[in-house]
């Protein structure tokens, strides 16, 4: 398949063109950016020095292609998506232009108001766990956020099994800095960032509405800044409507995630890393699951761990252009992540 990345000169952007070189059964013809056009790819991302010719091109360049990434900023997407679709382009939108389907949704979290319904509910929602089969079909993908995803794989199983009632779940989420994108502004300068615990949204952040969206739980959304340029690590408190032991959780979690590639259970009994630790999962595309019972007070905690670049963002982009073309899931996605590191 022959591919495109729109907005490459970003974080998230750079990932995706590191992945699809390496992806077999890809040919990554294009990638844009408007402020480095005519530059190589290398300029903005230094760890491809030698992996390709290929240079920036403004978006009017653009040419049609089998698959085009999307990584822009929130708000751009939309404009140009019906053109790709109409010249034929599958289209993986990384941005958060379409991954609500309730236009008033987008009126109330990004303050933006949403007539193309059409599209909105054509859009299928890019997480393999819980949408495969709407995957193979799909013309329009809207990648999650990556809070969104850790969040959206740890609340999913107890939210499906029918434990949390209509009492809400509590999820603490802190980030690395590479997830404000390389445009952070003030907050993102060193010594702005350095050493911080920053809670930038005690409430109402927008990745309220993805989570309860895919899970159909209330959901009550903090989140933090962290010193790490990579990981995201979402802690869920969850208060189940009958208690539940760690027998039982093992047993919800595998069932829901034992067959899956990029999904792991980690709860071990002693060692270093014995809950998920986003860390040893930079460059990766899994995201690490792991899970505690309080009987003090009948509370569940799950935790789920990722790559804010990878999992929770190209590596799963790519994860869904393989369901959607039929390659095995993995492909080009095989790194491990390194430990030490």
């Amino acid at each position: 398949m022959k591919a495109a990345v729109v907005g490459g000169s970003g974080y998230v952007g750079g990932e995706l063109v590191r992945l699809l070189l390496g992806h077999p059964e890809v040919e990554l013809t294009q990638v844009t950016s408007e402020t480095m056009a005519g530059k190589p790819i290398a300029k903005a991302h230094p760890n491809l020095r030698k992996a390709t010719r290929l240079q920036f091109v403004p978006r009017t360049e653009l040419q049609p292609t089998d698959v085009t990434f999307l990584a822009t900023p929130h708000t751009e997407s939309a404009p140009i998506v019906p053109g790709l679709l109409d010249g034929g382009s599958l289209v993986i939108d990384l941005s958060a232009d379409f991954r609500l389907k309730d236009p008033a949704a987008y009126a109330h979290y990004y303050r933006t108001e949403r007539t193309d319904t059409a599209l909105l509910a054509d859009a299928v929602f890019g997480l393999p766990e819980l949408h495969r089969d709407q995957l193979r079909r799909a013309r329009l993908i809207a990648v999650p956020g990556c809070i969104s995803t850790a969040a959206i794989l740890a609340v999913r199983p107890l939210a499906a099994a029918g434990l949390l009632g209509a009492r809400p779940v509590v999820i603490d989420a802190k980030s690395g800095s590479s997830a404000s994108g390389r445009d952070a502004g003030p907050a993102g300068l060193h010594a702005e960032r350095s050493g911080v615990m920053r809670a930038y949204a005690p409430a109402g952040h927008r990745h309220t509405a993805e989570i309860e969206q895919e899970t159909g739980a209330t959901v009550a959304l903090s989140c933090h800044a962290v010193e790490a340029v990579r990981g995201v690590l979402a802690t869920v408190h969850a208060f189940p409507t009958e208690p539940l032991e760690e027998k039982g959780l093992w047993q919800l979690y595998r069932r829901a995630y034992g067959e899956e590639p990029f999904v792991r259970l980690v709860h071990e009994a002693d060692g270093i890393h014995r809950e998920p630790e986003p860390k040893i999962l930079a460059g990766t595309n899994f995201c690490d699951l792991g899970f505690a019972a309080d009987p003090h007070t009948r509370r569940t905690v799950v935790l789920g761990a990722l790559d804010n670049l990878g999992k929770g963002a190209a590596g799963n982009a790519v994860q869904c252009l393989n369901v959607r073309a039929g390659f095995p899931e993995t492909t080009g996605l095989g790194f491990l992540g390194l430990h030490p590191v």
